[in-house]
């Protein structure tokens, strides 16, 4: 039976995700707070007033900022608190809902990233918008959740030769207990995840950021590569729409 094994939200975008053992989800919004915050390069121009769809290349992120790996970030929901540890030096704190956090938020990636984040970065947010990579898509994919199937992550482990954290390809749930690759035909098909109802939207194509270690932030693979020359597609895992409101939880069964 495919059923859930982990659950992850990202907060903010390009930083480390949180795990949860439920996920309340809403046919309006998508996740909460995933990809809420993101940090802005200092030559995007986001107006929070009229937020529009951006690139995932106008922000931090690790295709591009792979020392983004290399942080330890966790972030108050409650308090908008983000903590930052690195190795060998004390932790970064600050409130991220006011002025003075997030000016030391941008002065801290602007020290640890220098050129890395184009000029002066920018904490930014605004109502009801997320900084999903398909964002620029539509609305509807704004708020798409990313599913990956383990399998799938596996038979790439197989035909590579290497061990691959599936933390890599950021998604927001996991399962396991499907065929490799079963999830990239459930685009226009309805899924059904614990009591949820989803549509199956777009396969995820897979670019150079999946080919960053989390744990270790190097690129120590070509994973969009290596997909298609084993697989003859850039794919993997799907983009599902949230149908109606309600929670998933670790362990609940798929049905597609």
């Amino acid at each position: 039976m495919a059923a859930i094994t982990d659950l992850y939200r990202y907060p903010i975008k390009g930083l480390s995700p949180e795990s949860l053992a439920t996920m309340t989800l809403s046919a309006a919004q998508g996740l909460h707070l995933d990809r809420d915050y993101a940090l802005a390069l200092g030559t995007t121009a986001f107006d929070p007033e009229a937020p529009g769809p951006l690139d995932k290349g106008y922000f931090l992120m690790l295709r591009n900022n792979e020392a983004l790996a290399a942080l330890r970030t966790r972030f108050d929901s409650e308090t908008h608190c983000l903590t930052i540890a690195q190795a060998d030096r004390p932790p970064f704190s600050a409130d991220l809902s006011t002025p003075e956090g997030r000016a030391a938020t941008e002065a801290f990636f602007a020290a640890y990233l220098g050129t890395g984040t184009r000029g002066h970065p920018r904490v930014v947010w605004a109502e009801g918008h997320k900084f999903t990579d398909a964002s620029v898509l539509s609305p509807v994919m704004m708020r798409a959740i990313s599913v990956i199937n383990l399998a799938s992550v596996q038979a790439l482990e197989a035909a590579t030769g290497q061990a691959l954290d599936p933390l890599r390809f950021r998604g927001n749930i996991h399962l396991d207990g499907l065929e490799p690759w079963a999830e990239l035909d459930w685009v226009d098909r309805p899924v059904q995840i614990g009591v949820v109802r989803f549509r199956g939207l777009a396969r995820t194509p897979r670019c150079a950021a999946v080919n960053v270690n989390p744990m270790t932030a190097e690129r120590d693979a070509n994973l969009p590569k290596a997909i298609r020359q084993h697989f003859g597609h850039v794919d993997l895992g799907v983009y599902l729409e949230v149908l109606e409101d309600g929670a998933v939880r670790v362990g609940d069964a798929v049905t597609v």
